[in-house]
């Protein structure tokens, strides 16, 4: 999956332009609920404001000055003069999980898409990653959900899939998890009852995990 098949599109979320004023920019971070807001020029991404920016702009510049000078210095300061230039940015063919990763180390709430101009294509967020991560593991489309411990080695997927097709049933997800040394692997699968997947892998010898394996681990 890739950045730019998720990411919220132009038009989904909001801009400024460096000639737009700071209070407006303020004004739609607190609309929209957000922490930050990118500025465009022409199409292209050119920096970012975000509301610590703005809070420390608009006080410090007005302090000492009347409210006449105050609303004068509103109407007049504008984005370019504050914004940052620094931005995040990710080509859309990232793929999502890179990006994820990105964002995790950096603890980046966000970041911009932009294409090899710098012309702006869209943002993704965490929001979105959280998005990513349910649709991933197939929780909305019901299935109940098995996992279990395994040895790093190869063939374990296939011979799963193989147990779970001999039932006659499908999968809707797999996924790999680590839990320090210990890597355990989840197939989410098309059935109400997945007793019998279950009984087939103990059968041949795979452990199967849930919450009460890892009690001692969350006391």
């Amino acid at each position: 999956m890739y950045v730019g098949l998720k990411m919220l599109k132009l038009g989904q979320f909001p801009t400024v332009t460096p000639d737009s004023l700071v209070i407006e920019a303020e004004k739609l971070m607190e609309r929209n609920r957000l922490w930050m807001i990118l500025v465009v020029d022409d199409g292209r991404l050119v920096g970012f404001v975000n509301r610590e920016d703005t809070a420390e702009a608009l006080p410090s510049r007005a302090t000492s000055l009347s409210r006449h000078e105050i609303n004068y210095l509103l109407t007049k300061l504008k984005v370019k003069e504050i914004m940052k230039k620094d931005v995040n940015i990710v080509p859309p063919h990232m793929e999502i999980e890179e990006c994820a990763d990105l964002m995790d180390r950096e603890n980046l709430a966000g970041v911009a898409v932009v294409d090899r101009k710098q012309k702006l294509l869209g943002y993704i967020n965490r929001t979105v990653m959280l998005e990513v991560l349910v649709e991933e593991m197939g929780l909305r489309l019901g299935g109940s959900r098995i996992a279990f411990e395994v040895e790093d080695r190869t063939g374990v997927i296939h011979e799963v899939s193989g147990i779970i097709a001999r039932l006659g049933m499908s999968i809707i997800s797999t996924s790999t998890f680590f839990h320090n040394s210990r890597r355990l692997v989840v197939f989410r699968i098309m059935t109400a009852d997945p007793a019998p997947v279950v009984k087939e892998l103990e059968a041949v010898g795979y452990r199967m995990v849930g919450p009460e394996t890892f009690e001692a681990d969350w006391r």
